[in-house]
């Protein structure tokens, strides 16, 4: 896109004074960069994207009142993680994880398991033990 066509629509980083940086062809052709306040289609699907991500952190946060699953799939959805991602960060196997996710089990790790996953969140192991949605 030329450099004058670059988007100006509104977005969430208008809202905090940001701009994104793109690329863009000035009027030799020649490859430059230019600041963008945003893109329609990609400001609502960026929006979509974040409202889904609520909707599954409070259906995690749900479970886990409900004693379906452990504090560790909530602070996995609320950290924007799978458990892929998750795995990585614990050093475990993504398997592992899905066990853990069984109160009953989650209730049996020991501190140094636990700390593990705190460190993923960033919070301490009283947050990830004590949470109760």
């Amino acid at each position: 896109m030329k450099e004058s066509e670059v988007p100006q629509d509104r977005s969430n980083i208008e809202t905090t004074n940001m701009r994104e940086l793109c690329y863009a062809t000035d009027d030799k052709g020649n490859y430059t960069t230019a600041l963008s306040s945003g893109w329609e289609p990609k400001t609502i699907a960026l929006s979509n994207s974040i409202e889904d991500i609520k909707e599954r952190t409070e259906a995690a946060r749900l479970q886990v009142i409900n004693n379906e699953v452990s504090p560790i799939a909530y602070f996995m959805e609320l950290n924007k993680m799978d458990v892929g991602i998750l795995a990585g960060y614990v050093g475990m196997w993504k398997w592992r994880i899905k066990r853990h996710f069984k109160p009953a089990v989650f209730a049996g790790l020991n501190d140094k398991v636990l700390q593990k996953y705190a460190d993923a969140f960033l919070i301490t192991t009283e947050q990830l033990k004590n949470f109760k949605g």
